[in-house]
């Protein structure tokens, strides 16, 4: 190792790596909780130690330049080996208090997980969870959670996953709604009806076609991203929407859009780094998390 040509440190690294991939000073900044001077300087730094001029500064941003982006893979490469050194340091140890993050989607956490993270703040109150509410499948292996809740099983050989069960979905409305427009009799009968949808609502449309629903584009007056959106505007009154039952048969505001109508079902899938598995403190609340959701999914 030829440690006299090593003349840049960590954080200049870490500036040029995250104004990169965020576009910006400013981008790179906000990802580093810190200042969009500081970020300025610290690439200035680094440009000064390598001797390389690594972006143009204009006014539509920093661009850069050959010299840079000849850098980019090999920085790249030590930001994956410095999140595998934070990885394998976190998995070594046996402190049951800090910090968990657990990432799921926004439905998920806003409805599912409270019940399930108050149990384990009573038993393990040294513990803080940070919940990354995304519908977005976060990368593990980058550190961006240390536990994941998906509904795919991962592919990649770095990552452990525990098949925790199925969660049943069925189509709800509000009685409010039913009240107003009238109940279906038949599962055709639904065709008929007004339905709140993700924007991907073709796959909605797809389903019920499976089981002999017709449905056209224009039944869908509402459509998110947001689960949790959805089922507020569900319980408003605005139309039907395809829920977990663990939601709609607790919750007294809305009702099943047909009694008889099938569920559908979608696995439960829980994540984590197999270097983070032998950390006490993820264990203690992957376990935790592990039976807090069978219990829902059993509902």
């Amino acid at each position: 190792m030829n440690w006299q040509a090593i003349s840049f440190d960590w954080n200049q690294i870490r500036a040029f790596l995250a104004t990169v991939e965020e576009g910006s000073f400013s981008g790179a900044a906000r990802a580093l909780n810190s200042t969009q001077p500081t970020i300025g300087r610290q690439i200035t730094g680094l440009e000064s130690a390598l001797g390389l001029s690594l972006f143009e500064r204009t006014v539509r941003g920093p661009i850069l330049t050959d010299a840079g982006q000849d850098l980019v893979d090999h920085v790249r490469t030590m930001g994956e080996a410095a999140s595998m050194i934070a990885t394998v340091a976190t998995g070594r140890s046996t402190d049951l208090s800090g910090e968990v993050s657990v990432t799921s989607s926004d439905l998920m956490a806003s409805s599912i997980l409270p019940a399930i993270l108050l149990e384990l703040q009573k038993s393990s109150p040294g513990i803080r969870v940070q919940i990354v509410a995304s519908n977005d499948i976060r990368n593990l292996g980058q550190r961006e959670a240390d536990i994941a809740i998906r509904h795919v099983r991962p592919e990649q050989p770095d990552l452990i996953a525990k098949h925790i069960g199925d969660f049943r979905a069925n189509f709800y409305a509000a009685t409010s709604y039913f009240d107003h427009v009238g109940r279906p009799k038949l599962a055709r009968d639904l065709g008929e009806h007004r339905f709140v949808g993700s924007s991907d609502f073709t796959r909605i449309i797809t389903m019920l076609k499976e089981r002999g629903v017709d449905t056209k584009p224009e039944s869908f007056v509402t459509y998110t991203d947001s689960g949790s959106a959805m089922w507020e505007m569900v319980k408003a009154g605005i139309g039907i929407a395809l829920l977990p039952e663990a939601l709609g048969e607790v919750e007294p505001q809305v009702e099943k859009a047909l009694p008889d109508f099938p569920s559908f079902s979608f696995p439960v899938w829980l994540v984590t780094h197999r270097e983070l598995k032998t950390n006490r403190r993820i264990r203690l609340v992957f376990d935790a998390l592990s039976r807090g959701l069978a219990q829902a999914s059993s509902r």
